[in-house]
């Protein structure tokens, strides 16, 4: 079941590539969903692609 507020979707992924995937995920502590989702913000994030994250529970500056 997804995380609220998070898009569920199924992948097909070439067993050899999910290896890799899951072996990352494993030495940096994360579930390979989490380390997909990690890899997918970092590719888009060199690219410029991702939205300017919008700040929240901020208190306003004076």
């Amino acid at each position: 079941m997804a995380s609220p507020g998070k898009k569920s979707y199924p992948l097909r992924v070439d067993p050899a590539l999910w290896a890799v995937i899951e072996r990352l995920a494993a030495q940096e502590l994360r579930s390979a969903n989490a380390q997909v989702e990690y890899l997918l913000r970092e590719a888009l994030a060199r690219r410029g692609a991702l939205p300017k994250p919008t700040p929240t529970n901020e208190e306003p500056k004076p």
